[in-house]
């Protein structure tokens, strides 16, 4: 099975939605149809900017998906400040960002309510992208494999097979978010490997093939060839340079 590439911009608490529609507007005008047929490309636009980008997006007619960075578990209710999965579908986004490693730690999200967010955006038909990663400890102390084995394992559990091939899951070094460090990209392929290959041993080799799992942590122009050229990375989740439209473009073509 041939995956599609995925390039996701994850603009965290960034652009106003002013900002954002000059964002969209200049990463559309610097990507050619060529590029979209061979990556799928992802932009994750804070709470008050999704509306403006879907706009843009409609009107222009680009295709560009729409995903947001976070979501509440239930559909509606008492829950001040949250925002509901069907929400967000109903402004046409597509992938939602869960157990992002910022949510766990600052905003204290444990395993159990990642899996509750995941299958909400799924309940929502939507598409959840998965983050795992470990910390700087947890990698010195060797546990990398139990760490994100144990969070991929809680996210996963009682999903069909099926499901599971068309998730997409984001490895993503606690150590390299925003720090400008970086996994080489035999590091990254490992961890990515070792993910795949627990896709494959609870859910078979056919959702192993399927399911896109791509690298995050301070992906940018200058490194993303050499992290894309391992057969197991299937692309990015982009902080920092999704920011800069000339450098996202850059990093959506990176055969180039």
């Amino acid at each position: 099975m041939t995956r599609k590439d995925l390039m996701a911009g994850n603009w965290k608490m960034n652009a106003s939605h002013l900002e954002a529609i000059q964002m969209i507007q200049k990463l559309g005008y610097r990507l050619d149809p060529d590029d979209y047929e061979r990556v799928d490309v992802v932009v994750c636009p804070p709470f008050t900017a999704l509306r403006s980008v879907q706009t843009v997006i409609e009107a222009d007619h680009l295709p560009i998906r729409l995903g947001a960075q976070n979501c509440h578990w239930e559909e509606s209710g008492a829950f001040t400040g949250e925002i509901s999965p069907l929400m967000l579908a109903k402004l046409a986004v597509s992938y939602v960002i869960v157990g992002h490693s910022e949510r766990r730690m600052l905003f204290g999200e444990d395993d159990a309510v990642v899996g509750r967010k995941l299958r909400a955006v799924l309940g929502a038909g939507m598409t959840p992208i998965l983050a795992v990663g470990e910390t700087l400890d947890q990698r010195e102390a060797g546990s990398t494999e139990d760490v994100i084995g144990g969070q991929l394992t809680a996210a996963l559990t009682g999903l069909d097979a099926t499901t599971v091939g068309g998730l997409v899951i984001a490895y993503e070094p606690v150590w390299a978010i925003g720090t400008g460090r970086t996994a080489d990209a035999d590091t990254a392929a490992d961890a990515i490997g070792y993910l795949r290959s627990m896709v494959a041993d609870g859910f078979g080799a056919e959702a192993a093939a399927g399911v896109r799992i791509l690298y995050g942590g301070s992906v940018n122009p200058g490194n993303v060839t050499g992290l894309m050229a391992k057969r197991d990375i299937d692309g990015g989740l982009v902080g920092g340079a999704s920011l800069d439209p000339d450098q996202f473009a850059a990093v959506v073509r990176y055969w180039v």
